[in-house]
């Protein structure tokens, strides 16, 4: 099943995907847990395929169960759970939450550096997205001002 989801997302055939999606997420936590790792990976994947609709509500209310379970299954500062939390954090700036997004992928960004350290791409690309974004929100903020004015 997830190999024909993996074809039907590289096609964009999102609803086809979702539906397996939804299937598979329903299967593992039937058969392994709600908080088991492969469980939580089907979620992520399932929140990926709405971020790729535009469906930001349903994707976020999934990335935060997600995160809410790897802290603890794993622990706050995991990996897995690192990334849970960038997720959400990317989430948010789609909804355009930008000072929660960018407060959160902060917040990641430090927790990676000292977990798995600077040089790892995880971190860099944590680090990247907290620049760019603390530069949009700077465009931004002089775009309204001259507009204003």
């Amino acid at each position: 099943i997830t190999n024909l989801v993996l074809t039907y997302r590289n096609q964009g055939r999102w609803e086809e995907a979702e539906k397996l999606k939804v299937q598979v997420m329903e299967i593992r936590k039937t058969k392994l847990r709600a908080n088991y790792p492969d469980t939580l990976t089907s979620m992520v994947n399932l929140a990926s395929t709405y971020r790729n609709q535009g469906r930001w509500e349903e994707a976020e209310k999934l990335e935060v169960q997600v995160m809410e379970m790897s802290k603890t299954k794993l622990r706050a500062n995991h990996p897995d759970t690192l990334t849970s939390i960038a997720n959400l954090a990317f989430t948010w700036k789609s909804q355009g939450r930008y000072q929660e997004a960018l407060a959160l992928m902060e917040r990641c960004a430090q927790a990676r550096q000292q977990v798995i350290g600077r040089k790892h791409p995880d971190t860099m690309s944590s680090l990247a997205a907290v620049e760019q974004w603390r530069s949009e929100g700077v465009s931004t903020v002089v775009s309204k001002l001259a507009h204003d004015m």
